[in-house]
């Protein structure tokens, strides 16, 4: 799901504490710190790579608190790796040279050290991303995770790097502006016309335009040949379900998308034998008012599933959001799973997911919900126990919730198959009172009001490793698709 850009976006956690209370007049008792637990365990990154650490406390009293941004982190191999205590970065170690380093976080004379390895060479298989960072266009709408992607004009060496990319790990394909497009790219045709798409997301907006081969370089893999979408609100006449296609990349909030999601068709079958698919058209000079059948190798597709070796899946890894949210945070798109020692995955659980949706099952406030992990989605989108508890903000936010004070629950995920399941604790605070501040734009608990889906948007990637196994390939982890975490 794509998020629209106008005051949507953004999640913050509130740890709620009790104020004590009651008579009585004896001291309330106090905890106390007992340990320190570091994430990731050991981990191995390539030299020019950086790796965020997290820093779990556990109390006297059994609970458990995110001090990544309150302890002390030292690297006793500087030259290896160096590891930042300033706000906004606390925990962030980038890699210098190969070696070994052992860092180390402390606190009250509580500490925990692990071993990061950083191997020789850069590694090719690692896109960046930056929330509302380097990579995003200048006052970009909260939560926004943005990637660049080298596009080609088949069989040349004519390329063209573009920013603000937005990651989307729930829809299939690339799609970019045409405004944004410097190459020339060739036009793709069937038997009736040349094919233009419409796509609708799950806010309500839309894209359309013409559907063109492009030769697209992740990172730095081999470049693969793939039909992309460059979205052009005046490419023809519109299919009625994209009468309101966004027309520029200001109106969008991005220059495109590049969906690396469960699937390789951004359609599949039901394009491929149904020309009334409501995705694909035929368009004869302006008239584009055909609905066409588009063969699977011809139909827009996830370039990352098309790559010769790191194809059977993507793992997204963003840090921790400190509570009040941060201005920006760095992560990294890692291509393959198992293909390579960096992509190898650790301490996390697959959820399989319905082969022809995507999607597990939500457990929520004794409600069952259909389900997916949506990086595009910028807050926790579903249906709320009672608008008493969660209402929604008033105009012109009013898809969003804004409660009194922050709410803290917990929902339990379950596998397409029935297993495993697993409870994931969330918050959600009030959205107009947490964007005051115009300099933060990372926030870890907006959420709003979406349908009958439970849309587990990006704050949902902070602080988790996630793995997203493509359809029909296999890892460690199973046969996909499924979603691990």
């Amino acid at each position: 799901m794509k998020s629209s850009n106008v005051l949507i976006f953004a999640l913050i956690f509130v740890l709620m504490t009790g104020c004590g209370g009651g008579g009585g007049g004896g001291s309330p008792a106090t905890k106390t710190l007992v340990s320190l637990a570091l994430s990731p365990i050991n981990p191995s990154i390539s030299k020019g790579a950086v790796q965020q650490f997290t820093a779990t406390g556990t109390y006297s009293d059994k609970s458990t608190q995110d001090l990544t941004t309150s302890v002390t982190w030292t690297s006793s191999a500087a030259a290896v790796a160096s590891i930042s205590n300033t706000a906004g970065a606390n925990g962030r170690a980038t890699s210098v040279a190969a070696g070994t380093t052992t860092i180390t976080a402390a606190i009250g004379g509580v500490a925990a050290s692990t071993t990061l390895t950083v191997n020789g060479g850069a590694a090719n298989n690692v896109i960046p991303i930056t929330v509302n960072g380097s990579l995003c266009s200048a006052n970009s709408y909260l939560n926004k995770p943005c990637v660049s992607v080298t596009v080609c004009t088949p069989g040349t060496s004519i390329c063209q790097t573009i920013n603000d990319i937005l990651l989307d790990t729930g829809s299939y394909g690339l799609r970019i502006f045409k405004q944004a497009l410097a190459v020339s790219l060739p036009q793709l045709t069937g038997a009736s016309g040349s094919i233009a798409e419409c796509v609708q997301f799950g806010d309500g907006s839309s894209m359309w335009g013409p559907v063109q081969t492009a030769s697209v370089i992740l990172a730095n893999e081999p470049a693969v040949q793939v039909s992309i979408q460059v979205v052009d609100s005046t490419f023809g006449n519109r299919s009625a379900g994209c009468s309101n296609a966004d027309p520029t990349p200001a109106d969008a909030g991005l220059n495109g998308i590049l969906g690396v999601g469960l699937f390789t068709y951004d359609c599949g079958d039901t394009c491929a034998n149904s020309a009334n698919n409501g995705h694909y058209y035929a368009c004869n000079g302006t008239n584009c008012n055909s609905g066409t059948t588009v063969p699977l190798p011809s139909q827009v597709q996830n370039p990352a599933a098309l790559l010769p070796q790191d194809n059977n899946g993507v793992i997204l890894q963003l840090p921790s959001v400190p509570l009040g949210g941060t201005s920006s945070i760095n992560g990294s798109l890692i291509l393959g799973i198992g293909t390579q020692s960096n992509n190898v995955p650790t301490s996390v659980t697959a959820y399989s997911a319905s082969a022809t949706t995507g999607e597990f099952t939500t457990q929520f406030s004794g409600r069952t919900y259909d389900s997916f992990i949506d990086s595009g989605s910028n807050g926790l989108f579903f249906t709320p126990p009672t608008t008493s508890q969660l209402p929604n903000c008033a105009a012109p936010n009013t898809a969003w919730f804004c409660p009194a004070t922050t709410v803290s629950f917990s929902a339990t995920n379950t596998g397409a198959s029935g297993a495993p399941s697993g409870v994931i604790p969330f918050y959600i605070g009030n959205l107009v009172d947490l964007t005051l501040n115009s300099s933060i734009r990372v926030f870890a608990e907006v959420g709003g009001t979406f349908r009958s889906n439970f849309a587990w948007g990006l704050p949902f990637f902070f602080g988790r490793t996630v793995v997203i196994g493509y359809e029909g390939s296999a890892s460690s982890l199973g046969n996909g698709p499924y979603w691990a975490y």
